[in-house]
């Protein structure tokens, strides 16, 4: 089981699911660039297509070399499933996506990540942040922007490192776009399992998201809420999660 961890988190994120399922599986996590322990040199773009491959030597560094995989992502994570499974469904043996990023784009972080012009203002508002902050504050004055989104981001640029961690992280991730049609009908056409997990109260990724998505690829797609908020990646989820992931 390979698992990708949300934005601001480790592979050590996935550490309690390995005593319930350890004996059915060798779960391998890895922290994304400018994550945990992982040292990015390649630059701000990590291009998906280079990630199978990562995998692939990975795997067989640990005698696991021609095994299909379970997939696990969560938010962020979630994305990085996507692409895998838009790319390589062959290799795939199931996906589970916990409150996944990716079925959708922001259009704040599509304006940040995929034009030219609103990277380099992402890249001063995050070096300059007062204009920035006084902005997203009166956004939310006035009711422009989701407030769970609004509180999300201040968290994450109260102080300058987190700015910069900010803006290395989105930019370097911003190659992993699925695109929804393609995966509708790769899910389909080879049979792959997907299992979507939403959190009923979860206002930073919206279960009506991942609604829309699994009408379009049944019977292979399928949905459930759990009675939480964005962090179903918890203890307190365990033995629901698992229930529900090995159904």
């Amino acid at each position: 089981m390979l698992c990708f961890h949300g934005y601001g988190e480790s592979a050590e994120s996935f550490a309690f699911l390995e005593d319930p399922l350890g004996r059915e599986f060798t779960i391998l996590a890895m922290d994304m660039p400018f994550h945990g322990g992982t040292e990015w040199r390649e630059g701000l773009f990590f291009d998906p297509a280079d990630l199978p491959g990562l995998i692939e030597r990975m795997l067989a560094a640990e005698s696991f070399a021609d095994q299909r995989w379970w997939l696990l992502g969560y938010s962020m994570g979630g994305r990085v499933v996507l692409s895998l499974l838009e790319k390589v469904p062959q290799k795939i043996e199931k996906g589970i996506l916990l409150a996944p990023d990716g079925l959708t784009m922001n259009r704040w972080y599509w304006l940040a990540t995929q034009t030219r012009w609103g990277n380099r203002l992402f890249r001063l508002a995050m070096s300059k942040p007062r204009l920035f902050l006084f902005t997203l504050k009166m956004a939310d004055r006035l009711r422009l922007v989701n407030r769970s989104i609004y509180k999300f981001t201040i968290n994450y640029i109260d102080h300058a490192q987190e700015r910069e961690d900010l803006y290395k992280r989105w930019t370097t991730m911003r190659g992993f776009r699925p695109d929804l049609r393609v995966l509708q009908s790769v899910v389909r056409e080879h049979e792959v399992p997907l299992r979507l997990f939403y959190g009923r109260y979860d206002r930073i990724i919206r279960p009506e998201i991942g609604e829309r998505f699994s009408r379009e690829a049944r019977p292979w797609c399928k949905l459930a809420m759990l009675n939480c908020g964005h962090q179903l990646l918890q203890p307190r989820n365990l033995d629901e999660l698992i229930g529900l992931m090995m159904e």
